[in-house]
C-alpha cells in the first residue's frame, strides 16, 4: 500500500450500528432500510423521488429503458468519461454518439451539441466530469428544441450546483454512484432521482425482474401471488448498502467542507509549477470535489505517475479518451484525431490522492512530489489548451 494512498473511506461506527440494525431484523435485500435512504436522499437533493439500485451503471440502463429508449436510436454524451456511460447506451440497444469536451473542465462541450444530432438522437447525455456540473440550462435548452430527454450520470457530483441548478433539477433522471471510492460510498451500489410521477413506477420495476411484489412485501403482507409486467434487470439495492449510506448523507456538507479545503491548498501548492495545469472551476458553482486531476503534458504523464508511485504516492488515471478503447474503436471504427480535445487531456490526466480525511500533510508531501518530479521534463501547453486552466 503506498505512503499516501489514493483514497481511504471514512466509514465507522454509526455504519457498523446501522449495519447491525439491518443484521438484526428479517430483511438483507431490498426493504424499509432502501426506503428510508431513497426517501432521505431525495430530500438531500431536492427531488420527488429517489430509488435505490446496485450501481450507476444500472441506474443509466435503467433510465434509457424507462424513456424508451433502446435499437435505433442514439444518446449523446462525452468521450471524457468512465466506459460505463456509454455501455448503458449499449446495454440499452441504442448507439452513443460523442461530442467533443471543452479544453478548460473535460466537460461536455454544450456548444457542440446541435451539430451532432440526427434524425435518431433521442437523449443527451451528459456527465459532471470529477465533481463540476456541465451547464445544464444549455443542455436543457437544447433538448427543448430537439425534443430530447435528458440523463445526467451524477457519478461524480452528488453535492453540486451551477448556476443555481442542482443534479437532477433539469432532467428526466439523475444517475449517482455509490462506489468505493465516492464520496457518499457503500462499496458497490448507486441510485437515480426524478421529479417524473410517470417514470418513478417504470423505473422501479425495471430495476427488480419487471415483478410486481418483492421479498419484503412478502414478508409484510403475506405471500400473494406476483406477476412480471415487463421485462426487468437485477438491479435492486439491498438493506445492507442502505444502512452504510444513511449515516454518511448526515455527513455530506462537512466532508464538502473539507475537500474544499484540501483542494484549495493544493491549487495553492501546485499553481505556477512549469508543466502542471489545473483544470479551470466555472464561477457560481458548487464543485463537488470527487477528484483532484492535474493535467501535464502528455509526453511525460505516464513517466510521472510511475515516478509518483515509486515515490509512494497513489495516483490513478481518470480518464483516457473511451472512443480510442479497443472495444469502442473496432465496435464504431473510432480513430486518434475524431474528439482530439477528449484525447488530449485523455493523455495528460492523472488524480491525486484527495480524501476528507487527508491530514494537510499529505498534500504538502504530494505537492511537493510533483513539483520535484515533474519539471525534469516539462514542456511548454499543447496547443489544444485554449487560454487559462487553472480556476477561474
Amino acid at each position: 500500500m503506498p505512503q499516501i494512498p489514493f483514497y481511504l473511506h471514512d466509514l465507522g461506527r454509526p455504519e457498523l450500528d446501522a449495519v447491525a440494525e439491518v443484521l438484526a431484523g428479517p430483511i438483507l435485500t431490498t426493504g424499509e432500510t432502501v426506503s428510508r435512504f431513497e426517501r432521505e436522499f431525495a430530500d438531500y437533493l431536492g427531488r420527488k423521488h429517489a430509488l435505490g439500485v446496485t450501481s450507476c451503471t444500472g441506474a443509466l440502463h435503467i433510465s434509457l429503458l424507462a424513456l424508451g429508449i433502446g435499437p435505433g436510436d442514439e444518446v449523446i454524451t462525452t468521450p471524457m468519461t468512465f466506459i460505463a456511460t456509454a455501455t448503458a447506451i449499449i446495454e440499452a440497444g441504442a448507439d452513443p454518439v460523442f461530442v467533443d469536451v471543452e479544453p478548460d473542465t473535460g466537460n461536455l462541450d454544450a456548444t457542440r451539441i446541435e451539430a451532432a444530432i440526427t434524425g435518431r438522437t433521442r437523449a443527451i447525455l451528459p456527465v459532471h466530469l470529477y465533481g463540476q456540473m456541465c451547464d445544464m440550462r444549455a443542455i436543457r435548452a437544447i433538448a427543448d428544441r430537439h425534443g430530447l430527454f435528458v440523463v445526467e450520470d451524477c457519478a461524480h457530483c452528488v453535492e453540486g450546483e451551477r448556476d443555481g441548478v442542482r443534479p437532477g433539477q433539469l432532467s428526466d433522471t439523475a444517475c449517482f454512484s455509490f462506489y468505493a471510492t465516492k464520496n457518499l460510498t457503500c462499496g458497490e451500489g448507486g441510485a437515480v432521482a426524478t421529479d417524473r410521477d410517470d417514470l418513478i413506477e417504470r423505473l422501479r420495476l425495471l430495476r427488480h425482474h419487471g415483478m410486481t411484489k418483492t421479498a419484503a412485501d412478502r414478508q409484510r403482507e403475506g405471500y400473494q401471488h406476483w406477476d412480471m409486467v415487463s421485462l426487468g434487470w437485477k438491479y435492486n439495492m439491498d438493506n445492507i448498502q442502505a444502512a452504510l449510506l444513511l449515516p454518511q448523507l448526515n455527513r455530506l456538507n462537512d466532508k464538502l467542507n473539507r475537500r474544499q479545503a484540501l483542494a484549495a491548498l493544493y491549487d495553492d501548492l501546485l499553481r505556477g509549477i512549469p508543466g502542471v495545469r489545473l483544470p479551470a472551476t466555472r464561477s457560481d458553482t458548487v464543485h463537488a470535489r470527487h477528484l483532484f486531476p492535474i493535467w501535464v503534458d502528455a509526453d511525460m504523464r505516464d513517466e510521472v505517475v510511475a515516478r509518483l508511485h515509486e515515490a509512494g504516492i497513489g495516483v490513478v488515471v481518470n480518464y483516457r479518451a473511451i472512443h480510442l478503447l479497443s472495444y469502442f474503436a473496432h465496435r464504431y471504427g473510432f480513430r486518434p484525431g475524431d474528439y482530439p480535445i477528449a484525447e488530449g487531456i485523455g493523455g495528460e490526466t492523472l488524480s491525486l490522492p484527495f480524501y476528507p480525511t487527508m491530514p494537510e500533510e499529505f498534500v504538502r508531501a504530494v505537492a511537493e512530489a510533483v513539483r520535484r518530479i515533474v519539471p525534469e521534463k516539462a514542456h511548454a501547453p499543447l496547443a489544444h489548451h485554449v487560454g487559462s486552466c487553472t480556476t477561474v
